[in-house]
């Protein structure tokens, strides 16, 4: 299993494709893990790690309009990443479930 910023990093950037790109990808972050965003460089080392490891794809999209803008790095998920992905999600729901019998709100 990999862990929460990983998983939320898989999850936002398989629901934003093919907008995928660190701002975009940073703002869902903070919303699927319901707090802050993350910081910009934990973000960008998080997505060159998923990057490296197989599980994100990167491509340069089209420069930005703006007077020497630059192309963003659009991030795609890979198959690998996809099944990293559902697996977490399938542990988490399973540990959910387990939880769900014994735990009373106070």
């Amino acid at each position: 299993m990999i862990g929460d910023l990983e998983t939320a990093t898989l999850a936002a950037v398989a629901q934003l494709a093919p907008n995928a790109y660190g701002v975009t990808i940073r703002a869902r972050v903070g919303e699927i893990l319901a707090r802050r965003p993350p910081s910009v460089g934990s973000i960008h080392q998080v997505l060159r790690r998923l990057e490296r490891q197989g599980l994100l794809r990167a491509q340069k999209g089209d420069p930005l309009p703006a007077r020497g803008g630059r192309a963003r790095r659009l991030f795609s998920i890979t198959a690998a990443g996809a099944q990293i992905l559902d697996r977490t999600m399938r542990q988490l729901a399973g540990r959910i479930r387990a939880l769900a019998p014994t735990w009373r709100p106070a």
